[in-house]
């Protein structure tokens, strides 16, 4: 009698870095590519010798058919990463759901039917993790993209931005376009946007202890009732990932891009006040709401797909962001 052969052990996914082979005199359209995450990707474009095109709002209207056409006349690009969005915390979403529906619709809309009509190589769509049903078991798998509605707070923006993705698998199907689709988490890091009125929590969080520390204020309030968790991914990490993606992945699925874990609210808010020296209590508001009950991706297909893993933890990440904001901020 044989002996069974033993199963072979499951290697693990190696982890890759951007090729500058690859990337050298590529000539690629970056919507978006002065605003937040933009503004990184841009950054490792021209270290890595890319010859990224950044149309500017003031000139480029991307939601007019004319500019969206005149953009692509301009570039001449071989690859489109469409990050542009109008985008904003709850507060914002609340306040301009109409307009956050419409204007993310009709970008992408249009950016991809053009990209398709010049021929480009690939393009890669920068989705949101509002996409997801409000009650996705956690971590968030792709495939249960589909599974409900998005949290009501965001959710015309979330629809907005999936409904790209459907048009994309259609042009994939219908005209063999090779566009692929990502779902970052939340992002964080410099040059955030920490505006009063449209910031995320971390940016909306550093701003406001920043303040109260400078104003000696005993008590800071917070919205919502801390419990609510949320993934966060820095920056820098996202950038690198949508690099190792436009390289080296060209499926129809839709990928996660995140960190694989969570952190409530409260401790989130609780870390930010070690870092800023914010010394006064937190004073948490349930009768403001805390979105999505929880957040945090299952992050396994970026790294089989193409060999991207976070590296920057949140401590680190959170103390980096409270640096560069006190430095564009001083006493």
């Amino acid at each position: 009698m044989t002996e069974a052969t033993p199963a072979a052990t499951p290697q693990p996914h190696p982890e890759r870095e951007p090729s500058a082979g690859f990337w050298r005199g590529r000539r690629v359209l970056v919507t978006g590519g002065s605003g937040f995450l933009g503004s990184h990707l841009v950054d490792q474009f021209r270290a890595l010798g890319a010859d990224p095109f950044v149309p500017r709002r003031a000139e480029f209207d991307l939601t007019r058919q004319a500019d969206v056409e005149r953009v692509f006349a301009q570039s001449a690009p071989q690859m489109v990463m469409h990050l542009a969005a109008e985008v904003g915390g709850i507060g914002a979403n609340r306040a301009a759901p109409g307009r956050f529906f419409y204007a993310n619709a009709l970008m992408g809309v249009m950016m991809i039917e053009e990209a398709r009509r010049a021929g480009v190589q690939k393009f890669v769509q920068v989705g949101t993790v509002c996409a997801y049903p409000k009650y996705t078991r956690v971590p968030f798998r792709e495939e249960d993209l589909w599974t409900g509605y998005p949290e009501e707070t965001n959710a015309p923006y979330g629809v907005a931005k999936k409904a790209l993705l459907v048009q994309l698998q259609a042009y994939r199907e219908q005209y063999g376009m090779n566009g692929i689709y990502l779902l970052p988490t939340n992002l964080y890091g410099p040059r955030d946007n920490f505006d009063e009125a449209t910031s995320h929590v971390i940016p909306a969080l550093v701003r406001r202890m920043v303040e109260a520390r400078r104003a000696g204020q005993p008590t800071l309030a917070v919205w919502g009732t801390g419990n609510a968790s949320r993934e966060f991914l820095y920056v820098e990490d996202a950038a690198r990932a949508l690099l190792l993606a436009a390289e080296h992945y060209d499926g129809a699925e839709p990928v996660n891009v995140g960190i694989g874990n969570e952190i409530r609210i409260r401790e989130l808010a609780g870390l930010i006040a070690a870092l800023v020296g914010y010394e006064g209590a937190l004073a948490f508001d349930p009768a403001k709401p805390d979105g999505q009950p929880r957040r945090s991706l299952d992050t396994h297909r970026a790294l089989e797909r193409f060999g991207f893993r976070a590296r920057v933890a949140m401590r680190e990440g959170l103390r980096r962001t409270v640096d560069w904001y006190l430095g564009q901020h001083p006493d």
